[in-house]
């Protein structure tokens, strides 16, 4: 990748999370990283390849998030590590987040999305289905290990990540305050209620928190 592209995927970046969407034009973007309108348009087309280009790098860094902890002997405590990595990337860069999971996602962005309730994907383009291919397999594990009832692998995580898509999209809209109490008393509590729904032992799946708690510092 040359310099330039990558100063203006940074750039890209920097003005999506700092002023959000409405601010990704070709003249903000030459502005914020110091280059010509005419660099946009050599390396990107313009700026539905910079969007794309941006969502592409969201996506890398969600993955990353997502499978940056080491598995253990206990996949539920995994899955919950897991799930505290994806409200911190969410909170850490809604912007982010909110373009390639958000019901306001240009269509760029958006078009790619696929039914994943038929598709047992989330998008039609690999390298932005890897971070639900890791939710998979961390289900996958959880029911391997007799953990959770087996009412589908692909079920199972759909129902998964809408419970923690939901608090999370509440929690970045300021309903839980800013003091972790969307981790503690709603999203914590909530997974744990639905993996005792899905057939998990409370008194385990409470150790089992213990220990992600206590992995994620």
């Amino acid at each position: 990748m040359s310099d330039v592209r990558e100063r203006l995927i940074d750039g890209g970046i920097r003005l999506l999370e700092r002023d959000g969407l409405q601010s990704l034009s070709v003249r903000n973007l030459a502005a914020e990283v110091g280059t010509s309108t005419m660099a946009v348009y050599t390396h990107f087309g313009g700026m539905t390849g910079v969007i794309d280009a941006v969502a592409s790098a969201a996506f890398t860094r969600f993955t990353d998030a997502l499978t940056d902890a080491d598995q253990t002997d206990d996949p539920v405590a995994d899955f919950l590590v897991m799930g505290g990595a994806y409200r911190g990337f969410a909170l850490a860069n809604p912007q982010r987040y909110q373009l390639i999971f958000g019901a306001t996602s240009p269509a760029s962005v958006a078009g790619y999305r696929t039914d994943v309730t038929s598709t047992g994907s989330v998008t039609d383009r690999a390298e932005w289905a890897e971070s639900f291919e890791a939710l998979r397999n961390a289900v996958r594990r959880m029911i391997a290990a007799g953990r959770i009832r087996d009412d589908g692998e692909l079920n199972v995580a759909g129902r998964l990540w809408s419970l923690v898509h939901g608090a999370v999209m509440l929690e970045l809209a300021g309903f839980f305050g800013h003091e972790g109490h969307g981790l503690t008393q709603v999203l914590g509590p909530l997974v744990v209620d639905a993996l005792v729904g899905m057939g998990a032992d409370r008194e385990a799946t409470h150790r089992s928190l213990a220990a992600a708690m206590d992995a994620s510092g």
